[in-house]
């Protein structure tokens, strides 16, 4: 028996299936050891910046079945990922079920290491047939990158913990993301808009031909733009000049894992972490590429077969075969771009965001080998014939032909047709607006912004963007508010401390860098412990020459006219768990405090008792970011929150939490808005996202919630047909709800 390791039980189900019995395929669900948690003693400093890595306690039954499994196996393959993660994770295995490689002593369990770039049978035998070793280079970048990172937040973390506000935290790579969001969102702050005016008309040839023109310049006073009005109304003007133009437009390279993250989130609005777990299905059912890649290009067989695809559907006039390199440094070109496995398959995909980012990626690729689109391109100008006044444009366009628009109709223009004109026509205005507008301060990132901007600056790389993303969401530090990202307070505060006393950490200088020495430690050109000494010995000397500033308790004054409600005094600006409002300066003498929209903080109040986990502490009722609760008052020192009482009365819905038949289910606000949970969280984890009415769902017995002005109320149970009464049958649902319904009519 033939052992294959792989490390998601979607893929090995999907390899399963082009192996003969003589393979017995299992998964390792991931990363099977990593450093202990909020340690930093798991790296030996002095000793070279040695890893001690722990299994997981989730995956020791894991690591045993492989042990057993390889007791038995002739020979053990590592199939994991082609990249620097699934290196180290197959390096892991070794380590973990303590297998040897291929050119060990004969009757010991020995292994060998196979890579493809996608799930399909010719690749699987292909790589069968072409074994290797470990890339141990690869492993010790992936080991170096993990080691980095926990250096720089374990030390960093801690700093700003005792300087700021319990709690918080840095990254090798988040903040310097962090610190691009926090410099856009000062400009917007600084930015002072000014007027102008645009100007536009509507032209009448002598033919009664109508076209729409625009002033060629926008002025920027109202003086101005009134005697451009003026002369538009009154002078007499003809047509100077049409001029028409062919243009081509060229699609772009198929996917990498950046270009599909910006794509899906502009077209479809899915988050990159979104993209990237709908991504990972779809090549672990064998229907893409591998989906971490910086990469363009497609190898020669499936271009053949792209190329001969278009041919057939669309016809030879709409085929040219393009190559395409990518200027992303350090790129990995052994790798594919991201392309479907078969082009002739159209629909695919278990879900429907599955089949749309499918439908994104094999639209990409067939674009990528077509002919480019030729538009033609017109400009009609209109003069004054007496004065000194700019022209008037009027802009067409049309196609002639659509080339690779034929299969990605939604990057089409919509056709301004212009009328025949010539020279010296006489040309008459009406319906002239002046429209006064202000110029915009720049845009907030959004996502796809961000990751195109992280990889211009060389920060992160394919793998990591998506995570730098969310964890930046995770942490509070960013909102994410109509597609942009919007610094919160506490991410504002945490980038400035960051940006006073390590800005050369959060460089982009200093971070792409990084990432080019862990490439050259992946390429075997560049040492791991060179590399870690070179980053850790100044970094530790200024973090504990850091260690000497104050805590930071004052961000600023607050304006003179922000009194304290309390005492009548002055107030200055602190971090909050919340974010930022305004204190006292007399605290802890006196307690006001003020929201920085004005509304009064309540002070924690007494309810007389003592704490019962700490002994030392008095319990208090406070107002945090989820409501009203009652906790200790020596917090963070002690965590204590007393239940049932946490939630005051106004947020009790009174309805019985259907999972632990104790608590009762209150009023919550988290990250994405209002939900309902049980009041004995986090015993219970029961949740739903709307206010539940108290019935009970007739086909399921789950329990009903508000629904919407067209359907009152609807079962919580996302799979019940109550739920989605949209769906007319129960034939529409899935397996298990139908099973759910039958069970219920059989009791009946």
């Amino acid at each position: 028996m033939k052992l294959l390791i792989v490390e998601s039980p979607t893929k090995a189900k999907t390899i399963t299936k082009y192996l003969g019995t003589q393979f017995e395929v299992r998964a390792s669900v991931g990363h099977i050891r990593d450093l202990p948690k909020s340690n930093k003693n798991a790296i030996d400093i002095p000793g070279g910046f040695v890893p001690s890595y722990e299994i997981s306690k989730d995956k020791k039954a894991v690591v045993e079945e492989l042990q057993e499994l390889s007791k038995k196996a002739t020979e053990i393959i590592l199939a994991t990922d082609p990249d620097r993660e699934g290196e180290a994770i197959a390096w892991h295995i070794t380590q973990a079920i303590k297998i040897k490689e291929k050119k060990s002593k004969p009757n010991t369990p020995r292994y060998t290491r196979i890579a493809f770039h996608e799930i399909t049978k010719d690749a699987i035998l292909e790589a069968l047939e072409h074994p290797r070793d470990i890339d141990i280079n690869l492993v010790k970048a992936q080991e170096a990158r993990r080691v980095l990172d926990r250096l720089f937040g374990y030390d960093l973390s801690g700093l700003i913990w005792k300087k700021l506000r319990y709690g918080l935290s840095a990254g090798r790579v988040q903040s310097p993301a962090l610190r691009i969001l926090v410099e856009r969102e000062k400009e917007i702050k600084a930015f002072v808009p000014e007027p102008f005016w645009v100007i536009t008309a509507t032209g009448t040839t002598d033919k009664k031909n109508t076209i729409p023109f625009t002033c060629s310049i926008e002025p920027d006073t109202q003086e101005i733009a009134d005697t451009i009005v003026s002369h538009v109304q009154n002078d007499i003007w003809h047509i100077q000049a049409l001029t028409a133009t062919e243009t081509h437009r060229s699609p772009r390279a198929p996917f990498t894992t950046s270009t599909l993250q910006q794509s899906a989130s502009s077209r479809l609005g899915y988050a990159p972490s979104i993209t990237m777990r709908l991504a990972q299905k779809l090549y672990e059912a064998g229907l893409i590429t591998y989906m971490r890649t910086d990469s363009t290009t497609i190898s020669t067989q499936a271009q053949q077969d792209v190329l001969s695809y278009i041919s057939k559907t669309y016809g030879t006039s709409y085929v040219l075969p393009r190559v395409y390199t990518t200027k992303i440094k350090n790129a990995q070109e052994a790798h594919e771009a991201i392309r479907p496995t078969n082009i002739s398959v159209r629909n695919a995909g278990g879900s429907a965001q599955e089949k749309k980012v499918y439908e994104l990626i094999r639209t990409r690729t067939l674009a990528s080998q077509m002919s480019d689109a030729r538009m033609e391109k017109t400009k009609i100008i209109a003069v004054c014939v007496h004065a000194d006044i700019p022209t008037f444009i009027a802009h067409g366009s049309h196609i002639l032909f659509d080339g690779w628009l034929k299969a990605d109709p939604t990057s089409r223009e919509e056709d301004t047709e212009l009328p025949l004109v010539h020279e010296k026509d006489a040309v008459s205005f009406s319906d002239i607006i002046a429209e006064h507008k202000e110029t915009e301060p720049p845009r907030r990132y959004s996502e796809a912004g961000l990751i195109k901007e992280l990889e211009k600056r060389g920060i992160g790389r394919p793998s990591t963007y998506a995570t730098i993303i969310k964890t930046i969401i995770d942490r509070g530090y960013v909102l994410s508010e109509n597609r942009s990202l919007r610094p919160t307070d506490t991410g504002e505060v945490v980038s400035d401390f960051l940006q006073k006393y390590f800005a050369s950490y959060i460089s982009d200088s200093f971070t792409a860098e990084m990432e080019n020495e862990l490439d050259e430690i992946a390429n075997g050109t560049r040492e791991y412990k060179q590399t870690l000494e070179k980053f850790y010995t100044p970094f530790t000397r200024d973090v504990t020459a850091n260690n000497a500033i104050p805590k930071i308790t004052n961000l600023g004054s607050a304006p003179e006219t922000i009194l304290c409600p309390l005492c009548g005094g002055s107030m200055i600006i602190k971090l909050g768990r919340s974010g930022k409002f305004y204190s006292c300066t007399k605290f802890p003498d006196c307690v006001g405090a003020l929201t920085l929209e004005g509304k009064v903080l309540e002070a924690p109040k007494e309810i007389g008792e003592a704490c019962p986990q700490c002994k030392n502490g008095k319990l208090v009722e406070r107002e945090g970011k989820y409501g009203m609760f009652i906790s200790c008052n020596t917090y963070p020192k002690c965590k204590f929150i007393k239940k049932d009482e946490t939630i005051p009365e106004k947020n009790n819905t009174g309805v019985m939490c259907p999972t632990c038949k104790k608590g009762t289910l209150v009023e919550r606000r988290g990250r994405f808005g209002i939900f309902y949970s049980c009041s004995l969280y986090p015993d219970c984890k029961y949740i739903i996202k709307s206010k539940p009415t108290g019935n009970t769902c007739s086909i399921c017995n789950s329990l009903m919630m508000e629904g919407t002005k067209t359907i009152p109320e609807r079962c919580s149970n996302k799979v019940c047909l109550n739920h989605n009464p949209h769906l007319k049958n129960k034939k529409s649902l899935p397996k298990k709800t139908r099973l759910t319904i039958n069970t219920k009519q059989a009791k009946e």
